[in-house]
């Protein structure tokens, strides 16, 4: 009877999830991270990293549609591309599965939204574990942990220590930052937004 009702209650909390995390539209252009909230705010509770982060990192990542039958496409003309809402490749998924004991497969990223965002917010976590908790002060924390999630985290600790980043990680850090009140306006009324190491 208790497994029913474990069994019943992780049913109940995946179809939430569904409800909170439903496919993004075949339409171009129609994507839009906001729609997401209730899952960031659930996976970045969860990983204990900041919504915000999260949210921001998804409006990064929004630069190619994310429906899975036109993901599939993206892999077959790229078979090295990156899968669901925040675009993660095979090896960084595989060892955020190994690190959390995750269920599932990397394919699953482009056909389960939840997972792909519980997902990135756990990889996040898992950055902000290796990055020093000291580092150069032209970067925030978020920031950083942005740049790692972009580049990986042997280039992020390298930029806390103040290696200049590249035209491309410069680039997706200017992004990250003009995109970080769009990101906050979206969490207005389910998140906290706020920088992990600020506070504003």
């Amino acid at each position: 009877m208790a497994e029913r009702s474990v069994a019943a209650a992780e049913q109940g909390s995946r179809t939430a999830d569904r409800e909170d995390a439903r496919t993004p539209p075949l339409r171009p252009g129609g994507y839009e991270p906001a729609d997401y909230a209730a899952a960031v705010v659930r996976s970045a509770r969860e990983a204990g990293v900041s919504s915000l982060l999260v949210m921001t990192v998804l409006h990064n990542e929004a630069y190619k549609p994310h429906h899975p039958l036109l993901e599939r496409l993206w892999q077959w003309w790229k078979p090295g591309a990156s899968f669901g809402l925040a675009n993660m490749h095979r090896a960084t998924f595989e060892r955020v599965r190994r690190t959390h004991g995750l269920p599932g497969r990397w394919q699953d990223l482009r056909d389960d939204p939840a997972f792909a965002i519980r997902t990135a917010a756990l990889h996040l976590k898992d950055l902000d574990r290796s990055l020093p908790r000291r580092h150069v002060r032209r970067y925030t924390r978020d920031e950083l942990l942005a740049l790692g999630y972009n580049t990986g985290e042997r280039n992020m600790r390298a930029f806390a220590r103040g290696v200049p980043p590249g035209p491309m990680a410069r680039s997706y850090l200017r992004r990250f930052r003009a995109y970080r009140g769009r990101a906050a306006e979206a969490l207005a009324d389910g998140g906290e937004p706020r920088d992990t190491v600020t506070g504003r």
